[in-house]
């Protein structure tokens, strides 16, 4: 594969973001993560500025100032014909709104895929922008997110869905 890839990074309230993308779009979100070093001999670095990162940084800290709901970007998805359906529901959650794995796969048309459609829901390669953040366990618990359960929580009550607990 001959493809050009490029990459930035950023660090918003503490959540270091490296965005990879290529001439079509936006590719991965990792969030408090890093690009493999075995894979980055195709990659360029950019600033986050570059054209090619397409708006992205400015897109994010307009939502983590809770100015953005909704982000506007070119994106390559890459993903099997199953994750590419659960990702565009998971595109179909309002900010500030959650739903459970039970409710994602009866979206999905089949509530014996719910393990499907949570192992889909992990494998999102743009977290935030495809909003997988938004799912939570049946008991109304906060489970499985690749940025870490502390980072989950702190979105959700970005956006207003959770509330910050005070008498803890």
């Amino acid at each position: 594969m001959n493809e050009k890839l490029f990459s930035a990074s950023d660090v918003f309230n503490e959540i270091r973001i490296e965005i990879i993308s290529s001439s079509i779009g936006i590719r991965n979100i990792l969030l408090n993560k890093s690009v493999d070093a075995n894979k980055t001999s195709n990659i360029t670095k950019l600033r986050t500025d570059d054209p090619y990162m397409f708006g992205i940084f400015n897109q994010l800290k307009e939502y983590f100032d809770r100015k953005r709901k909704n982000f506007k970007l070119p994106l390559e998805i890459i993903g099997t014909e199953f994750q590419k359906k659960v990702w565009n529901e998971l595109l179909k959650i309002n900010y500030g709104e959650t739903i459970t794995y039970k409710e994602l796969a009866i979206r999905l048309g089949d509530l014996k895929s719910i393990r499907a459609a949570a192992s889909a829901n992990g494998a999102n390669p743009l977290p935030i922008v495809i909003p997988c953040h938004r799912i939570i366990g049946s008991n109304g618990e906060l489970v499985g997110y690749g940025g870490g359960l502390d980072l989950k929580e702190k979105l959700l009550q970005l956006e207003g869905s959770r509330t910050l607990e005070l008498f803890n």
